[in-house]
């Protein structure tokens, strides 16, 4: 049997920061990655306002410069006839850090991945998939784990586990957390289409017209498109075939015309299976839940990442003496979610009224959306600029931004990039 002090299941955003936070408070910390490398595509790119103050915080900010991104500044809605409204402008926001970076994240996690193996402390095994939970009467213990190379078992034990292993996550499963489940009215469309320098689009920007919407979000020589779907229409949508998709995306955004045969396949277009729910306790007693395993988000703002990073931010601040000295206890892990709940309920429950009032009534309707019939919120906006600052600060920063600890805050340090 191995033993490590904190056990994190996980190695995405909310995984990775905690191991490196905790590594830095001198806690021993081993994260466990189920795949073999951090590549995989349409997971969140967006690394937002109060990360980058973090990444900053923690002296990373330099390295991080270096990893191919690009900066959005602004969020806007696309409307008929090519016209454009501003819903969000981030060179309205407070700090040094006015917008959201669109990078890999695996660029982002290898970083986080070179900066945490400074740290004596800190251990990342990959290729190591979790397979169940090991208990001492009510109290977890620690994990089974299996090498997915070779296929060797074993075990792992721990004075805390960390389930960051998302909203599928496995190890909250296992321990049967209460959850209040919302609902969605919509899946999402994953997919790719080139992107050029003259494209009208900089920023972010939604279209939202004719019981359709698409999100076209700039990726260098990319766009990373989200089209929404009604929710469980997957196979039927589907099944009208590949001509009637494309027409579906020329409807909403005519200017995509002449790049739409870059689609092929329907293979290539990939489904997320939209949630939003959240646990009702987050921890038993030697488990604690995070990040999506805590609370699954929509994609409306894409402000998972960020929630999940700020969520390991408080777990460190607030576990790191209490793992150093032996003494977590449950009232320990129940301080995690007293600290994050009020974010997780303030943004869920903007996504709710989104989901409601908007997102699926559009998905229902037949009406488009013009400069002249535009939403009264968004009128307001265009009438008042000042205003945009609102849904900037919400979604790049959030209700309540955490900050690195001080055991954790480092110099400006170069990373050699494994």
């Amino acid at each position: 049997m191995e033993r490590t002090t904190c056990l994190v299941v996980g190695g995405g955003p909310a995984g990775m920061v905690l191991g490196l936070l905790l590594a830095r408070g001198g806690v021993e910390v081993t994260v466990l990655e189920k795949h073999g490398d951090f590549l995989r595509d349409f997971r969140g790119d967006t690394v937002h306002a109060s990360t980058l103050t973090l990444l900053d915080e923690l002296g990373l900010g330099p390295a991080f410069a270096q990893v191919p991104h690009q900066d959005v500044d602004k969020i806007e809605a696309l409307l008929d006839g090519g016209a454009k409204a501003t819903i969000a402008d981030l060179s309205r926001l407070p700090g040094p850090n006015k917008r959201i970076a669109m990078v890999p994240q695996w660029d982002f996690l290898d970083l986080l991945a070179d900066a945490g193996r400074l740290e004596p402390t800190f251990t990342l095994r990959m290729n190591t998939e979790v397979t169940e939970i090991t208990r001492s009467g009510d109290k977890v213990t620690g994990v089974k784990y299996r090498d997915r190379v070779d296929g060797h078992e074993g075990e792992y034990a721990a004075d805390l586990v960390v389930a960051a292993d998302g909203r599928s996550s496995i190890l909250r499963a296992a321990v049967e957390l209460p959850v209040y489940s919302f609902g969605a009215p919509m899946d999402v469309w994953w997919f790719r289409l080139p992107r050029n320098e003259s494209d009208a689009v900089k920023g972010g920007a939604g279209r939202f017209s004719a019981g359709s919407a698409l999100v076209l979000i700039p990726r260098g020589e990319y766009f990373q498109c989200a089209f929404l779907i009604r929710k469980g229409t997957d196979q039927a949508v589907r099944a009208e075939g590949i001509e009637k998709f494309r027409e579906r995306v020329v409807t909403l955004v005519p200017w995509l015309a002449d790049r739409v045969r870059h689609i092929t396949d329907l293979d290539e277009v990939k489904l997320l299976d939209v949630k939003l729910d959240r646990l009702r306790q987050w921890h038993v007693d030697g488990l604690l839940c995070i990040g999506d395993a805590a609370h699954a988000m929509s994609p409306v703002g894409g402000v998972g990442i960020n929630l999940a990073v700020q969520d390991a931010v408080a777990a460190a601040t607030l576990l790191a003496k209490p793992l150093k000295e032996g003494r977590v206890t449950n009232a320990t892990l129940a301080k995690v979610r007293g600290r994050r709940l009020f974010p997780t309920v303030v943004i869920q429950t903007m996504q709710r009224v989104i989901h409601r009032l908007f997102l699926g009534r559009k998905l229902n309707s037949t009406e488009t959306v013009s400069s002249t019939g535009m939403p009264l919120p968004l009128k307001i906006v265009q009438k008042l600029p000042f205003l945009q600052a609102v849904p900037a600060y919400v979604v790049a920063i959030g209700p309540r931004p955490e900050h690195a600890p001080d055991f954790a805050r480092r110099d400006p340090q170069t990373i050699v990039r494994s």
